[in-house]
């Protein structure tokens, strides 16, 4: 069954009330695995506001039931999501970094139970960096990743700066993140982004066979667990702060400005002014 959620929600109040339908965004209950599907293949999966809305209201209403014990996001065959919708990105600028946006890392940081992907297709931007959040990721050979932040004036999020150089070392994450090159499923395993490569056809049944896995251990020990794994990156927090506050910089500046509006106008941006 399929609920068309309509009107404000409250992520702090979620109900188990079977799979819903919100913005581009599907919810749906597989035993104790919540699986949420991103659902806007005609835009490549770009994420909006209302998305990240949606995709943080997902995490709450999956961390506050104890039914569920397993999360997992799914984009389509073409797209997991191609990052930001840059037009919505920019008509939302003056407000700064969109709050929207500081409210889903918020939630995917500090989610204590395990998160799990499955990408196929196109994976760049917060499209990459949400995966570095992630317990486990699985991704099909077509797979291609991508962190163009400084190709369009801006700079890494989502605490890629502190965790990708932990993941792969300091030279290669400069190299992926200077560059903004995209790059493959068998390099994103090579470097720890990936667990494993499944076919386009069993993708969906081997990332929830991880989850189901998961969800068949003992709830608390898992939380403990995964808590333990990730003390290394006690001042995630801080580096996601200075992250957001040198992203509300470059947002402003004319080097973005440029390189976000060359985007949209599909030619090559001009810094030969900056």
């Amino acid at each position: 069954m399929t609920i068309q959620l309509s009107g404000t929600h409250n992520p702090m109040k979620p109900s188990r009330a079977g799979d819903c339908r919100l913005t581009n965004i599907e919810i749906h209950s597989t035993g104790r695995t919540m699986t949420v599907q991103i659902c806007r293949p005609e835009k490549k999966n770009a994420l909006t506001t209302d998305m990240y809305r949606d995709l943080t209201f997902a995490i709450h209403k999956f961390e506050a039931d104890d039914h569920y014990r397993a999360f997992v996001i799914f984009g389509d065959s073409e797209s997991f999501t191609a990052g930001n919708d840059i037009k919505d990105f920019i008509a939302h600028e003056e407000n700064d970094l969109p709050e929207y946006i500081e409210n889903f890392l918020s939630a995917l940081t500090q989610a204590e139970k395990p998160l799990l992907a499955g990408v196929s297709g196109l994976a760049i931007g917060i499209g990459v960096t949400m995966l570095l959040h992630c317990d486990l990721v699985y991704a099909t050979a077509d797979a291609t990743f991508q962190l163009p932040f400084l190709k369009l004036g801006l700079v890494p999020e989502a605490g890629s700066s502190l965790i990708l150089p932990q993941l792969v070392g300091h030279r290669r994450a400069s190299e992926l993140l200077y560059f903004g090159e995209a790059f493959d499923a068998e390099t994103a395993k090579e470097i720890g982004l990936v667990n494993r490569i499944a076919e386009t056809e069993t993708l969906r049944e081997v990332t929830l066979k991880a989850a189901e896995k998961i969800a068949s251990l003992p709830p608390d020990a898992v939380r403990r667990t995964k808590q333990l794994l990730r003390s290394s990156e006690d001042n995630l927090s801080d580096r996601i702060e200075k992250e957001f506050e040198a992203f509300k910089i470059c947002l402003k500046s004319p080097e973005s400005e440029e390189a976000l509006r060359a985007f949209i106008e599909k030619r090559p941006p001009d810094f030969t002014q900056s």
